[in-house]
C-alpha cells in the first residue's frame, strides 16, 4: 500500500545522479549527497552562508541552582565575525547536574523565554538531557526584513535567485551552536539532536541535512517544504506558503508554485540527507494543513538511502499508521498522535524514548 502510494506520486529519483547513472552503493550516495545539497540550496532554501571567520561565545549570566538546584542555567552571547563585523545572537543553555557528559538538544524555538508552552524543561532535565535554546527571531526576524539582526550579515542581496531565506539563517545559527558544543566539558558532542516545530521543524531538517554533526534530526509538524512531500499534498501548498512567507526561502523557489508535480525534487531529497543518522518525524492527526500522510510517505521514501548503508530506515507495516503510534523499530522514528498542531510533552517524550534506545551510553 505505502510503496504503491509512493510510486503513484512519480517522485524524482533519489538514487540517480544528474548524469543519469544509478547510485548503487553508500560511497556513490556520498557523491549524490553533494548533488542533493546543491539542489535544495539553489532551488528551495538558499545557499547557506559560510561559517564565520571567528566565533567567540560570551557567558553573560549564570544561575547554578536552577530548577530547584538540579540544573545550571546560562545565558550566552554568540559573537560571529562576518566581513570584519561582530554579529551577535543570544542562546540559552540549561544542563542537568551530575558527572559525565549529557546528550543535548539544540532547539530552535518560538518563545522569548525558556519557560515556554513548547518546552517542558523540567521533564527534559529530569530525563538527563541538556538543551540549548535559540529564540529564532533573535537571529533573524520572521518577516521580509533583511536589514536587521543577523539577516543583514547573512544575506547581502535578495536579488540573487539562490539568496538564503530565513529558514537557512535560523539553521545557520543552530550550526554555530554545534561549533561551540565540543568545547563544553559536560556535553556529549556525539549525541546532539536538533529539534524544531512547524516552520522551525523545517529549519531543523535543513540544518540536520546540511550539517552531519547532528546525530538526531527531529521535525515536529513541519508540513509543506518540511517533512511532507509536495506532490498531491493535502493542506498547505507551495503556492500558499510562498505567497504568505516568501522570505523563508530563496527567490527561485517561488517559480514552483502550482507546479509541484513537475519539480525535479521533492522533500524525500531533504530527508534522505539525514542517512545514516537518525531521522525523527512527528505528525498529528488533526494537523491536516501540514499533511501527515505526506510526512509519512516522505519518511518511507527516504528508506532507499538508509538501505545503502545497511540500515532499516523506517520500519512500517506498509500502511498508514493509526493515531497514537510510534514506529520506532528502525533507524528512523515516525511518531503519529491524536490532536492538533503543537509540540507537546507527549512528542518530547516520544523523541527522548527513541534517542534513549539508540544512543551509546
Amino acid at each position: 500500500m505505502i510503496q504503491a502510494a509512493i510510486k503513484k506520486l512519480f517522485l524524482p529519483s533519489l538514487l540517480t545522479f544528474k548524469n543519469g547513472k544509478p547510485v548503487k552503493t553508500k560511497e556513490a550516495f556520498e557523491r549524490r549527497r553533494e548533488e542533493l545539497k546543491d539542489i535544495l540550496q539553489k532551488e528551495v532554501y538558499g545557499i547557506l552562508p559560510p561559517k564565520p571567520a571567528h566565533l567567540r561565545v560570551e557567558l553573560t549570566a549564570e544561575e547554578t541552582l536552577y530548577l530547584a538546584g538540579f540544573a545550571t542555567y546560562r545565558e550566552l552571547c554568540f559573537h560571529c565575525e562576518i566581513d570584519g563585523e561582530d554579529a551577535t545572537f543570544p542562546v540559552t543553555q540549561i544542563m542537568p547536574k551530575g558527572e559525565g557528559r549529557f546528550p543535548v538538544f539544540v532547539c530552535v524555538n518560538f518563545g522569548t523565554d525558556v519557560v515556554h508552552k513548547y518546552l517542558p524543561l523540567e521533564e527534559i532535565i529530569q530525563r538527563g538531557y541538556g538543551i540549548f535554546v535559540i529564540k529564532y527571531q533573535d537571529v533573524a526576524k520572521d518577516s521580509a526584513d533583511f536589514r536587521s539582526g543577523m539577516a543583514k550579515h547573512l544575506c547581502k542581496s535578495r536579488r540573487a535567485l539562490s539568496a538564503p531565506g530565513k529558514i537557512a539563517m535560523w539553521a545557520w545559527a543552530a550550526m554555530r551552536v554545534m561549533d561551540y558544543i565540543p568545547l563544553c566539558e559536560n556535553v556529549d558532542a556525539e549525541q546532539v539532536a536538533v529539534i524544531g516545530h512547524s516552520r522551525l521543524g523545517k529549519t531543523a531538517l535543513f540544518c540536520g541535512a546540511m550539517d552531519e554533526r547532528f546525530r538526531y534530526v527531529i521535525s515536529n509538524d513541519s508540513g509543506c517544504t518540511g517533512a511532507a512531500l509536495s506532490r498531491q499534498k493535502e493542506g498547505e501548498s507551495i503556492a500558499q506558503i510562498t505567497e504568505r512567507f516568501p522570505y523563508w526561502f530563496c527567490p527561485r523557489y517561488l517559480r514552483y508554485a502550482g507546479k509541484e508535480d513537475g519539480m525535479p525534487f521533492d522533500q524525500h531529497f531533504l530527508l534522505s540527507l539525514i542517512a545514516p543518522r537518525h531521522l525523527l518525524i512527528g505528525s498529528a492527526e488533526g494537523d491536516r494543513w501540514a499533511g501527515p500522510e505526506n510526512e509519512f510517505l516522505a519518511t518511507a521514501a527516504a528508506n532507499e538511502a538508509y538501505a545503502l548503508y545497511g540500515m532499516q530506515g523506517l520500519v512500517h507495516q506498509n500502511e498508514f499508521p493509526a493515531p497514537d503510534t510510534e514506529l520506532d523499530e528502525g533507524d528512523c522514528l515516525y511518531h503519529y498522535r491524536r490532536g492538533t498542531h503543537y509540540l507537546s510533552r507527549r512528542d518530547w517524550n516520544a523523541y527522548m524514548d527513541f534517542i534513549d534506545k539508540k544512543r551509546v551510553k
